[in-house]
């Protein structure tokens, strides 16, 4: 039996297109890379079709300008019975020097599902160097803070 794929690495070129009015690639450009690596990590890991349940602790930190070669890796860095947490990190560069740079980061959480959109169980990560013990606890304390700030959301959802 293969192996589950915990992570991956997408590479595109930032394109006119993906300009905003700034002459920066638009954050809607980014966070559509950062779904599609997060998809495929998820894909590779579960072996299920998978959806975007949560997408967070977005940190646009420096921009992407057009021409550059963009980096998108994703990690699995803690599932539950059919979730997975998945950490993605966005590097961009020209592509003659080659010299990266951290643009974004955040947290994705995927959900396996079958044909009726309903989750399905997926193989469970253990974590077992120090950085994946660290990120996995990290994810942990995310879960918590995450139930917090949607209790403190439900104020904007409309009854």
């Amino acid at each position: 039996m293969n192996q589950p794929q915990r992570d991956i690495t997408l590479r595109f070129l930032a394109e006119p297109q993906d300009v905003n009015f700034g002459g920066k690639v638009h954050g809607g450009a980014v966070m559509k890379w950062i779904d599609l690596a997060a998809y495929a990590c998820a894909a590779g890991w579960s072996g299920r079709y998978c959806v975007t349940a949560y997408a967070g602790g977005i940190r646009f930190v420096a921009p992407i300008h057009v021409g550059s070669l963009v980096e998108v890796e994703a990690k699995v860095i803690y599932t539950g019975t059919s979730s997975m947490h998945i950490a993605l990190e966005v590097n961009a560069c020209d592509p003659k020097s080659l010299n990266r740079r951290l643009t974004t980061h955040c947290i994705v959480i995927m959900v396996a599902v079958d044909q009726n959109g309903q989750p399905e169980k997926i193989p469970e990560w253990i974590p077992k160097t120090e950085a994946d013990i660290a990120q996995h606890g990290t994810a942990k304390k995310l879960m918590d803070m995450r139930k917090q700030i949607g209790e403190e959301m439900q104020i904007f959802v409309e009854d």
